[in-house]
């Protein structure tokens, strides 16, 4: 008999601690409810979880996103619902001037609250926000992202809808003839064009220098608007002021262009004629604004079926996720309990292993 090393008390010890191991696992997963709570429990299928969180997490930002995209459009087409209705009482406006019973002071009448609507439809495109950025006045061009992954973008281009662009019956236009500069510069290098740009609109390009037509321009702005009535001829006087220039002027004369006027100026109500060609002109205008609320619809429609699809993957993939990292309560409880019967009776075992050496000492008395 030996009793410098207890053999048996070592290996009931040995399970002891793979028991107590075993249980305290199991306590651990029964206690978070997931089967992974480190990489340890099952590397592969961590990294695989993980993956699938970030997708999950992506997903469910995206629908979010998109809702805040269906607020932005709500918010634009509820504008534009205002903006209709201030289009129908200028048509009803405008098909009262129409009626020859009324005389000059009543169509004044009618003009003035016809001013203001117009006003009112310039001041909804102007004011319409959303989270401080303007939806109505051209200037709303951006990607929704709609999608977990980069590049899953959804468009959102708003129209302008102010009055000018409301109630403008033709594009500007613009045919110079006739161009004359005079010059009394010494020396030095100067340049002034004239082109239109995408849209038609008209522009004057200047370099250098400050320029004054109707306004002061700073030689920073590249481009400025350049509007007169036909038949008139402007001059344009430019001061230049450079190192490498003597101080001079140039004037540039223009005559002939055809230059169209802004046709919200040109839309009253003040005579009968005038009434007639602007229930034509507000036609259109109400055309134009029911095309952009159906395609503010289209939009609305198209992301509630993101947000459908999204929510759909979302589910799935957490599903699939569960199954990868959760723990199976019934089972894991069956381990717990094996495991912490095991474990009570190692630390029996381990009691009565221990008191082996004590018999020794019945050989000595």
């Amino acid at each position: 008999m030996i009793i410098n090393s207890n053999i048996p008390a070592l290996n009931t010890l040995n399970q002891l601690n793979k028991n107590n191991k075993a249980l305290t696992s199991s306590m651990e997963k029964l206690s978070s409810g997931q089967r992974i709570n480190k990489a340890a429990d099952d590397a592969a299928g961590l990294a695989i979880s993980e993956k699938m969180e970030a997708q999950i997490r992506g997903l469910d930002q995206a629908s979010r996103n998109s809702q805040d995209g269906i607020s932005l459009i709500q918010t634009a087409e509820g504008a534009l619902d205002e903006t209709h209705s201030i289009l129908q009482r200028m048509r009803e406006l405008s098909v009262q001037s129409a009626n020859g019973t009324n005389t000059d002071k009543d169509r004044e009448s009618l003009q003035k609250e016809f001013g203001e609507l117009t006003k009112e439809i310039d001041g909804i495109a102007k004011n319409t926000q959303f989270n401080k950025k303007n939806l109505l006045d051209g200037s709303f061009k951006e990607s929704i992202q709609v999608g977990a992954n980069a590049d899953q973008n959804f468009d959102i281009d708003i129209n302008r809808m102010d009055s000018t662009k409301l109630l403008s019956k033709e594009k500007p236009t613009l045919g110079i003839t006739n161009v004359e500069a005079t010059d009394n510069f010494d020396d030095g290098d100067y340049t002034i064009s004239i082109s239109k740009n995408e849209d038609d609109d008209p522009y004057l390009h200047l370099t250098g220098g400050e320029f004054d037509l109707g306004r002061t321009v700073s030689s920073s702005e590249s481009h400025i608007d350049w509007n007169r009535v036909a038949g008139e001829t402007q001059t344009l006087l430019a001061n230049f002021n450079y190192e490498d220039l003597k101080e001079g002027e140039l004037n540039l004369s223009v005559n002939n262009g055809e230059v169209t006027v802004d046709n919200k100026e040109n839309t009253f109500i003040t005579d009968q004629e005038e009434a007639e060609n602007t229930i034509s002109i507000i036609d259109d205008a109400i055309e134009t604004v029911s095309s952009e609320r159906s395609k503010l619809g289209a939009y609305q429609n198209r992301l509630e079926h993101t947000i459908s699809n999204l929510n759909n993957s979302s589910e799935n993939l957490s599903s699939a996720e569960s199954r990868v990292r959760d723990v199976d309560m019934a089972q894991e409880m069956m381990e717990q309990t094996r495991a912490s019967t095991l474990a009570q009776a190692s630390q029996s075992m381990l009691a009565q292993a221990n008191q082996q050496p004590q018999q020794v000492l019945q050989l000595l008395q």
